[in-house]
Order: structure tokens, then sequence, then C-alpha cells
């Protein structure tokens, strides 16, 4: 019968020891309760017990019944495996070089707002054709002044009260007839004005007519207005 006194003796001995130190640790390090630290011990004193018995090797008898106690010879140790050989590297294949992405089309250039059309003037209104000059050249004359009175046809130079009688018996009372006259119209009044013949032209009565009749005013007319005159 084999002596295993020693062996489990020894066993129980270390399983013991790392029992006690694991419960040690279990309550002091890592704050078990004195039950859970017990409860750990013994756990890890039954898994030295199982790993010493299993890893426990007895010596083998010599062919006289005494143990061999010597090293196991060279001999018997397996023989040890060569190394597997190293794969050989894999060629790797040149790896394709991406295609570059293509440029990102420029955004369109945003158009330019477009400006509200102006509203279309309103045609002026057409000016009435006026007559032809008479075939004697009598320019058009009026019966009376229109509403509002006769201008004061002494601001145009040459035109005193008498020769402003005169005028608006013939029918001439406003800047704008004397404006509106042609030529062959002037060449007329110039005829008729008994007297003063040849004073429409040479004082230029059209001329001064067109801006007195458009609101605007003359030198002589400033004149006038001042009572510089008559």
């Amino acid at each position: 019968m084999k002596d295993t006194a020693p062996k489990s003796s020894g066993i129980a001995a270390v399983a013991t020891l790392f029992g006690l130190v694991a419960a040690g640790i279990s309550w002091v390090a890592l704050g078990f309760s004195i039950v859970g630290a017990i409860i750990v011990g013994v756990i890890v004193a039954l898994l030295i017990i199982l790993v010493l018995s299993l890893g426990w090797r007895e010596p083998q008898e010599g062919p006289q019944g005494v143990r061999d106690l010597s090293p196991a010879k060279a001999e018997d140790a397996p023989a040890p495996q060569p190394a597997a050989a190293a794969p050989a590297a894999t060629a790797t294949a040149p790896v394709a070089e991406p295609e570059p992405a293509p440029a990102p089309e420029p955004a369109p250039a945003p158009k330019a707002e477009e400006k509200p059309k102006a509203a279309a003037k309103p045609k002026a209104a057409a000016k009435p054709k006026r007559p032809p000059v008479a075939p004697d050249g009598k320019p058009e004359m009026l019966k009376k002044a229109r509403a509002g009175g006769a201008d004061d046809l002494k601001q145009i130079k040459g035109v005193g009260p008498k020769l402003e009688k005169m005028l608006n018996t013939m029918g001439v009372y406003h800047f704008d007839q004397v404006a509106g006259w042609r030529a062959k119209e002037v060449k007329w009044v110039d005829e008729n004005l008994e007297g003063f013949k040849g004073r429409v032209s040479r004082d230029e009565w059209v001329k001064q007519a067109k801006v007195l009749a458009k609101g605007g005013t003359t030198e002589f007319s400033k004149k006038v207005k001042k009572g510089d005159v008559y």
C-alpha cells in the first residue's frame, strides 16, 4: 500500500495557507464581509487541493522495486517538433491608384437681377395742328382776350402803351400769339402796323414772346415790372 500521508498532509497545508491568504485579502483589501471572506478562502483552498492532487507525480520504481528518483532521461523527453516553416510572403498585387475624382463643376453665376422696366411715359397729347398760313399772310386773331385777361404786351421790347392798344384792336392779346407767328405772318404784321412798320422784325418780338409765353423773363420785361420803363 502506497504511503499517501505525506502527500495529503502537504496538499492540505498548502491549500489551507492559500485559503487563509485569500480570505484575508477579500476581507481587508476588497471589503468583503467575514462570511464572504471565509467562502472565498474555502473556494481557493479547494482549488489548490484539486490542482495539487492532479499535478502530483508519483516517482516510478526501478527494475528491482526501487523507486527511480532520477530525472527523466533525455531520450524519454518528446522530440522537439520542427518549427513550422514560415509561410511564404504572399506577393501583394500592386494597388491600383484611385482615379482622381472629377473636379466639381463651377456653380453657375447668379443671374443679375433684372431691373424693373421703367413705366412707359405717357405720350404727350398731340398738339392740335395749326392751320396753314393764310394766303395773304395774316395771322389768326382773337375777338377778345381769353379768360384771365390779356397779357402785358408792353413787356416785349418795342411795344409801348400806344402800340399795345393797336395790337389789341387787331386781335393780338397774348404772348403765345406773337410767339407763334411764322415768317409770312411777321411780314404781314410789320406791314400793317401804321406808324410802326417793321417793328416786329427789328425788335425780335417773336423771340421775346417765346420766353415770356413760357413764364420766363427778359432784361426788358424785368424793367417793365419794376416800373422803370413806363
